[in-house]
């Protein structure tokens, strides 16, 4: 699985001009899941978010966890994280996971990501959705899990 993940101090999802989710300081993660992820994967990324240490501590230092820090996540389904740029100028996205499979996938990781003690708010999968983000830092991650059985 993929994600890109942002430290916010607030961000928010609007489908058809109606806010569906809104989350203080925290993580917005933005996921995609590829061809061949399993819930394995979704399990292993939701910890790795939980742990990640992006958040300050009291000396300035990026070494507290969302969890640490007692932030949100907003977990928001992009499969243009899977796109192929590699030939020509359009984008190709045949490396992301069929649809019915990436919700299946996206909706878990929310699920083990909240498991962790997170409070998690999703986008709509499959929706034109309008993400307001301000960005803390600016700090962002980029995390690609390998697929199974091809390291760690």
């Amino acid at each position: 699985m993929r994600a890109l993940v942002q430290r916010v101090t607030e961000a928010a999802v609007t489908v058809d001009g109606a806010e569906i989710a809104r989350i203080g300081p925290g993580l917005l993660v933005l996921a995609c899941a590829m061809r061949g992820d399993t819930q394995d994967q979704a399990e292993a990324l939701a910890a790795k978010l939980a742990r990640l240490r992006i958040f300050r501590d009291d000396a300035g230092r990026m070494n507290r966890s969302v969890l640490d820090a007692g932030g949100a996540a907003l977990v928001v389904s992009q499969f243009t994280l899977a796109a192929d740029t590699a030939r020509g100028n359009r984008p190709g996205f045949s490396a992301a996971a069929e649809p019915a499979e990436g919700e299946r996938l996206y909706l878990h990781l929310a699920e083990a990501l909240a498991r962790h003690g997170i409070a998690v708010e999703t986008g709509r999968f499959g929706a034109e959705m309008a993400v307001s983000v301000v960005n803390d830092g600016p700090v962002t991650i980029w995390l690609d899990l390998p697929p199974p059985g091809q390291g760690a």
